[in-house]
């Protein structure tokens, strides 16, 4: 069976597209995950649902243990996995309800754990482009037959949190990236050492500090409620699609070219 891993908000998992069938605890060399997986089906494609922030959205960015997270999605069968995140805009035509389809990131964070490989193997795991091609191109496919609007790429420049940038920080930012967020890294490199294909939708939900209004978290929790559906419906179309997608990357074979 195909098995497509999700990791994002709670609100995917009572979309309906998916019938649950169980939740399974986990323990990893890592550590627990976020919390249990939640496993369904859509068709027959399995789909297993993780909330990255945990039941209730209790973990912050820089607490998520993003190994634990990746390392029981591999266990679990998963090579696909899409990953829906909210973020801010740094450009005035990325606007907020919008889908950015990350096709590069900058790492600004500074206190998270990034590898599985602390030795005695030494890998060193290309991400020149770090997201899955194919299943990009797939979402691609879908928001325009779903009239979504949204654009193709986008560099993503990922945070530590939990606080929002300063104004200096976000007009830095605004010189060399399209969006902003706190989770995208390590999850995509995670995902590639394990040999998984992944992709980050992002939302966007506000026009972070470089604008005139701030950033608030009662404006970006206001548009994620009135945009969810799409995340969903996007979701949902992909497990129709998966069965063609994944065929031609290289994303599986990532770790086993890189060890030195």
């Amino acid at each position: 069976m195909v098995k497509l891993g999700i990791m994002g908000g709670s609100g995917i998992a009572d979309a309906g597209f998916f019938q649950e069938v169980e939740r399974k605890e986990m323990d990893t060399p890592y550590g627990k995950p976020s919390a249990p997986y939640i496993i369904g089906k859509s068709g027959d494609v399995e789909v297993i649902f993780l909330p990255r922030h945990g039941i209730g959205h209790t973990i912050p960015p820089h607490k998520i243990n993003y190994r634990a997270n990746i390392w029981g999605m591999k266990e679990l069968g998963v090579k696909q996995l899409i990953c829906p995140s909210a973020v801010g805009s740094l450009r005035e035509d990325y606007k907020p309800g919008e889908i950015v389809l990350s096709d590069q990131f900058i790492d600004f964070t500074k206190r998270r754990e990034l590898t599985f490989f602390d030795g005695p193997k030494v890998v060193h795991v290309s991400t020149a482009d770090p997201f899955c091609p194919e299943l990009r191109g797939m979402l691609a496919d879908i928001c325009e037959s779903l009239n979504i609007p949204f654009h193709k790429t986008g560099t993503h420049i990922c945070i530590e949190g939990p606080r929002f940038s300063t104004r200096a920080e976000s007009r830095m930012f605004k010189n060399h990236a399209d969006i902003i967020g706190m989770t995208i890294v390590p999850e995509a490199q995670l995902a590639r050492e394990l040999g998984i294909c992944y992709s980050n939708m992002a939302m966007v939900t506000d026009y972070d500090v470089w604008a005139d209004n701030p950033v608030n978290v009662a404006e970006v929790m206001k548009t994620m409620k009135e945009n969810a559906g799409k995340i969903s419906d996007i979701v949902a179309e992909a497990t129709k699609r998966l069965h063609t997608c994944g065929r031609n990357c290289q994303c599986q074979q990532a770790a086993d070219e890189a060890q030195m």
